[in-house]
């Protein structure tokens, strides 16, 4: 088989797996659909990288991913054989199932090192020990079989510590929360070639959760080095194709966004109640006038 990127996405709807690039070998595979969307929790992807006999977990999630994602990958690598599970940052949809892999694999945590001593509390006493490899902020290059995957510098997008992913086999661009789009699992298998109708499913967690537009403009100085096949967000479609992943960039370039958009107005003290029946909020009562 030659070497084949999303172009030609191989879909595996018993396995929900879906093949983002594979030759002969290297592979990365990505999980989109492993949490029942019932509106409880959000969508969330899961990536699995292999390079000869090395393999590596990207982001697993939480434990309502931690079965399906264990059987799911078993079909394509073995869990005894993993190397690295490798955090973006430390959010519960990213890592809160920790625990259960430190348990079942001997691989090591990959994570900032401003998570390193928090990590641990997601799993039993013990069982991080030795096994968590910190990233310093300038990220660094993490061998992975014959080839290297690419740690990138991407704080405060969202997380104060937070790291991107670059594959030079594939060419792609894992990027945790940057590029989320809010999809349902079957739509984030469909990769995004035209930019402009899905910019209204990214704007408003990007405005939300990335923290300023200097840090945006920074990331894609940065980015813009890199030849990039696709770049995948954690949550959502991948965006695939230069045209698409160039608009992107320039997207976030212009985007403002976090602290851009806050000013005195958000710090007040409030005056709405909260209803812990109705989990709604409604407004403070009012003396009225005999």
């Amino acid at each position: 088989m030659g070497n084949r990127t999303v172009g030609a996405l191989s879909h595996r709807s018993i396995d929900m797996a879906l093949e983002l690039y594979r030759d002969k070998n290297h592979a990365c595979i990505m999980f989109t659909d492993l949490i029942e969307e019932d509106g409880q929790a959000v969508q969330a992807n899961q990536f699995l990288i292999v390079d000869d006999d090395t393999g590596a977990i990207i982001d697993p999630g939480g434990n309502l991913a931690f079965n399906e994602l264990f059987m799911g990958m078993s079909k394509h690598f073995p869990p005894s054989k993993l190397s690295y599970i490798i955090a973006s940052h430390a959010d519960p949809d990213i890592i809160a199932s920790l625990d259960r892999w430190m348990s079942t694999t001997q691989a090591s945590l990959v994570i900032s090192r401003v998570w390193e001593r928090f990590a641990p509390h997601f799993t039993k006493v013990g069982k991080t020990e030795n096994r968590v490899i910190g990233v310093p902020d300038g990220g660094g290059h993490l061998p992975l079989g014959r080839h290297e995957l690419v740690l990138l510098p991407a704080h405060f997008m969202h997380s104060e510590g937070n790291f991107h992913f670059y594959d030079p086999v594939s060419r792609i661009l894992f990027t945790g929360d940057l590029g989320v789009s809010m999809t349902s699992g079957a739509e984030a298998r469909i990769p995004v070639t035209d930019l402009g109708p899905h910019i209204p499913r990214m704007e408003g967690f990007h405005r939300r959760y990335m923290v300023s537009n200097k840090i945006l403009r920074l990331w894609v100085r940065m980015a813009r080095q890199l030849d990039i096949a696709m770049l995948v967000p954690q949550h959502g479609a991948p965006i695939m194709g230069k045209k698409a992943i160039n608009d992107f960039l320039d997207w976030i370039e212009n985007l403002m966004c976090g602290i851009d958009l806050f000013d005195d107005r958000a710090y007040q003290i409030p005056t709405t109640h909260i209803d812990p029946v109705t989990r709604q909020l409604r407004p403070a009562l009012r003396a009225v006038n005999a």
